[in-house]
């Protein structure tokens, strides 16, 4: 009894030490949309370019999914969590010292695959944790903590900005809060119970039974479940609006001048604030309205995501309230059916193929937001105007909903 009180502790500690230290990581990835305005100016870099160098990253983040997560099913995931993060904070100091569009290129595109060392292997050490009876609250709260740092991460670069500081600090100063993050978890977290001294058989059952299916099969028998290639198309057209908001609405609302300080900044704080309200809301939404109907939920919101990008694009930028209440709409139902899309994997895959099909997913995702990045920076260097940012995510969330309404419901599924 008293080992598993004390066990019951561990759980919650590793899981609050993951979250804790995930809080942070968007710091040195979120952090680039706010020093793109004043990059651009001082190194004369135009916003097609801007956008090369964010799709670059976004690309580096995409291929480290596809290697990391199967990384951290053979390496320890606290030490890849461990490098990921360090190695990013070395490439943003490096990017505060850059003065060439190659150099800075370069250093982000090896951010993006350092940067995605550290989910797929938190989420390797919750699971060895966390029994699947649980382990959905737990990466729920996970989620969470993912979609809380891209607030953040906003906030802390909001006020750097505020303080008309240099764009390089926006390269250092958030960072120094990871790196106290991994100090934190170097010394609290572990990788698996029995690093603890705990003896836990349903872990190797459950081990055991992933691996009767080949990672070659696993991967055909994916990409031949035609419902869940749909899905991961829709969901990189998702992807595409989400990062549309997230990089290029700072620069939007930063205005012709890079050092201008004004009310309009603190608006795009109520993106991300919308986004991780979204993120645990969209799942009692697709229960509850939608009755378990994955496809119906995420139609609805980015049918209603490409009306509210729409408003924004009509509504004047000084109506601070109405853009402030539009602006976390857009991020609540732009971010909050990405929980639903997860859902998939389970639903049309089965269990034994729920981490080949999430890390597919995740793949589609990031390449499609990355090919969004230049396509945002070239509509703004053509038209010389970034509110046609919010016309472009309009009709991107229009697409995603035509797309995931050709996914059958999974009880459709299952008579095939």
């Amino acid at each position: 009894m008293e080992t598993n009180k004390l066990f019951r502790k561990d759980q919650w500690t590793m899981l609050f030490a993951t979250m804790f230290c995930y809080l942070f990581f968007y710091t040195g990835r979120h952090n680039f949309g706010w020093a793109a305005k004043g990059m651009s100016a001082e190194l004369g870099i135009n916003f097609e370019q801007i956008g090369w160098i964010s799709f670059s990253m976004l690309l580096g983040y995409a291929l480290g999914q596809l290697i990391n997560g199967n990384l951290a099913d053979r390496l320890q995931p606290k030490m890849m969590i461990l490098t990921g993060g360090t190695l990013s904070i070395c490439c943003n100091l490096a990017i505060s010292f850059s003065s060439s569009y190659e150099s800075i290129l370069v250093l982000w595109t090896l951010n993006g695959y350092f940067q995605s060392m550290a989910w797929g292997a938190g989420s390797k050490l919750i699971a060895n944790w966390w029994g699947p009876a649980e382990r959905g609250r737990a990466f729920g709260f996970y989620t969470m903590a993912a979609g809380s740092s891209s607030v953040l991460t906003f906030l802390m670069a909001l006020l750097l900005v505020q303080q008309d500081q240099s764009w390089r600090t926006l390269f250092r100063y958030p960072i120094l809060f990871l790196l106290a993050a991994l100090v934190v978890f170097l010394l609290i977290a572990y990788s698996h119970p029995r690093l603890k001294g705990y003896d836990l058989k349903t872990h190797s059952s459950a081990k055991d039974q992933e691996e009767k299916i080949g990672w070659k099969d696993a991967y055909k028998r994916v990409f031949q479940t035609k419902s869940f290639m749909i899905a991961s198309l829709a969901i990189g057209f998702q992807s595409m609006a989400r990062y549309g908001l997230i990089f290029w609405v700072p620069i939007h609302f930063l205005g012709s001048n890079y050092k201008e300080s004004n009310g309009n900044l603190w608006l795009t704080l109520l993106i991300p604030i919308g986004m991780a309200f979204g993120a645990v809301s969209f799942g009692y939404i697709s229960d509850i309205l939608f009755r378990k109907n994955r496809s119906k939920s995420i139609r609805a919101g980015m049918l209603i995501s490409c009306g509210l990008a729409f408003l924004i694009y009509l509504t004047p930028i000084h109506n601070h309230v109405l853009i402030g209440t539009l602006m976390f709409a857009s991020g609540f139902f732009v971010y909050g059916p990405q929980a639903n899309f997860w859902t998939f994997s389970p639903d049309l895959l089965g269990t034994q193929l729920v981490g080949t099909g999430t890390g597919v997913m995740n793949m589609f995702a990031y390449v499609f937001a990355a090919i969004g990045e230049p396509l945002f920076g070239k509509l703004i260097d053509h038209t010389g105007n970034t509110n046609n940012i919010f016309l472009l995510v309009a009709v991107i969330c229009l697409t995603c909903a035509i797309i995931i309404s050709f996914v059958k419901h999974k009880e459709s599924i299952h008579h095939e």
